[in-house]
């Protein structure tokens, strides 16, 4: 008797802590939303599963990838980055079960340094579209609000010369390092 009950106690968790992912179409239809709207058509999409894991929802045609809102990751942001970037963001995928922050993005960056993460040396774009979640009635992002990433591995101030102090213009954030990345982020528009 006690097994059952335990067995039972054990399933109604499972239950509750499931996550509840969105339909592929859905999935497909908010990450691509990031994306300039001529290069939608024909970017590959990665979503997830009901196991919570990536893959492939939609293979694509040209330079995009399209990644959809992590269920398991409280709030809503999709983001689409140009296909030379998704060693360097697999691997970030990797890393978030076992470190975070600057700890995760300090062991990718000595991983593109050693040559054990393939990192494009030249710019490449990354889009990122935040928000309170999907409305997939009107295929709109509730509250959106799209910035703008520029990779430049290595970049310093010196050779872009732009500034390392956050804010509205664009500015470097990561300098000299393997992330070094132009940060676009334009005001937040209020309703």
């Amino acid at each position: 008797m006690r097994k059952k009950s335990l067995f039972l106690v054990v399933c109604a968790l499972s239950t509750l802590l499931a996550i509840e992912v969105p339909s592929k179409e859905d999935q497909i239809a908010a990450s691509i939303l990031a994306a300039p709207k001529e290069r939608r058509a024909g970017a590959t999409v990665l979503g997830y599963n009901s196991d919570g894991k990536v893959v492939t929802l939609r293979e694509g045609n040209n330079d995009l990838i399209c990644l959809a809102d992590d269920p398991a990751v409280k709030g809503f942001s999709v983001a689409c980055y140009h296909k030379d970037l998704e060693p360097f963001m697999a691997r970030g995928r990797e890393l978030n079960a076992s470190s975070k922050g600057k700890a995760r993005h300090e062991q990718r960056w000595k991983e593109v340094d050693e040559g054990k993460v393939k990192m494009p040396r030249e710019p490449r774009m990354l889009y990122v579209l935040d928000g309170k979640g999907f409305d997939s009635a009107k295929g709109e992002v509730i509250d959106s609000y799209l910035r703008w990433v520029v990779y430049t591995p290595y970049a310093t101030p010196e050779s872009t010369g732009l500034s390392t102090t956050s804010g509205t213009a664009p500015w470097l954030m990561y300098p000299g390092t393997a992330g070094a990345h132009i940060m676009i982020s334009p005001p937040r528009t209020t309703k």
